[in-house]
């Protein structure tokens, strides 16, 4: 098999060292392929900072440089956004997009090599507010402690019903069809449920006597996993995850899912490559 040596990131929350790193490691490491995946900028309400000035300066700048340097070496660039990403700077990333930066993958897929590639952004109910980028799961339900997707706020509006009755297990369905699943390349922000992957510092908690469950992730995405075996899995989203378990990586049959979540000030960088996945490495940069 060819080698496809590729990078993961995901959770870089606006910090300009972890993107300095990134691109520090893509022009000396000239990978074929770069994968965000979501929770890319800065927090609006806290920093101040303008999403959209992000984008431009720090995103769209940074991978133009680096395709004006490393010329027919550039990386494909493959993105999503992430539960603290407002929608309303989706068009910024539709644009790079347009000018050949990188592949904006949420609910779509490309290919790269003989691999087709998928993304998805939306993850489970969390107890924030800003619910742009969550979903119903499986069902209705919303965990203890959880804000359902009718409540909170939105930057961009969305349709009552598909607010009220979409879920992750349909979006799902709708995106991968009748595609064969067994060498693709499969992005989510989520984790999937009941893994190393998505484990949260939850610990004895309680809401109204009921404790708090300490797997956050999606049990949509682990049943498709399960069922339809993607040769790898690219996961972010819970931070303590891998400080907590003690693990990075996790095989659920077939499927080799890696998570780029980190809870400390660095870049958790992930390497791989798609002739030889067990060679996966994290380092923290």
């Amino acid at each position: 098999m060819t080698s496809i040596p590729c990078f993961f990131v995901s959770d870089l929350h606006g910090s300009e060292h972890r993107y300095g790193a990134l691109f520090s490691a893509v022009e000396r490491d000239r990978p074929a392929a770069v994968f965000l995946g979501g929770d890319l900028l800065p927090h609006r309400w806290s920093s101040g900072a303008n999403e959209n000035d992000f984008i431009d300066d720090v995103l769209v700048e940074g991978f133009r440089s680096l395709r004006s340097r490393l010329g027919a070496d550039a990386p494909k660039v493959f993105i999503i956004l992430g539960n603290d990403d407002d929608r309303s700077s989706e068009p910024g990333f539709l644009d790079g997009e347009r000018e050949g930066i990188w592949i904006y993958l949420h609910e779509q897929w490309s290919e790269i090599g003989s691999h087709p590639v998928f993304g998805y952004a939306n993850v489970p109910p969390t107890p924030f507010q800003l619910k742009d980028w969550e979903r119903y799961d499986v069902s209705r339900y919303t965990d203890p402690g959880c804000v359902s997707p009718e409540r909170g706020h939105r930057t961009v509006p969305v349709d009552d019903d598909e607010v009220r009755y979409g879920t992750i297990t349909a979006d799902l369905e709708k995106l991968t069809g009748g595609h064969d699943l067994s060498r693709a390349v499969m992005m989510f922000h989520s984790p999937p449920y009941q893994t190393a992957l998505d484990r949260a510092a939850l610990d004895g908690r309680m809401v109204d006597h009921v404790p708090m469950d300490v797997h956050v992730g999606s049990i949509a995405i682990q049943r498709l996993i399960e069922e339809r075996q993607p040769m790898v899995t690219l996961h972010g989203h819970i931070h303590e995850a891998p400080r907590l378990t003690g693990a990075w990586r996790e095989r659920i049959g077939r499927t080799h899912a890696f998570t780029a979540a980190h809870d400390g000030p660095e870049l958790a960088l992930v390497r791989f490559d798609l002739a030889n996945l067990d060679s996966a490495t994290r380092e923290l940069i």
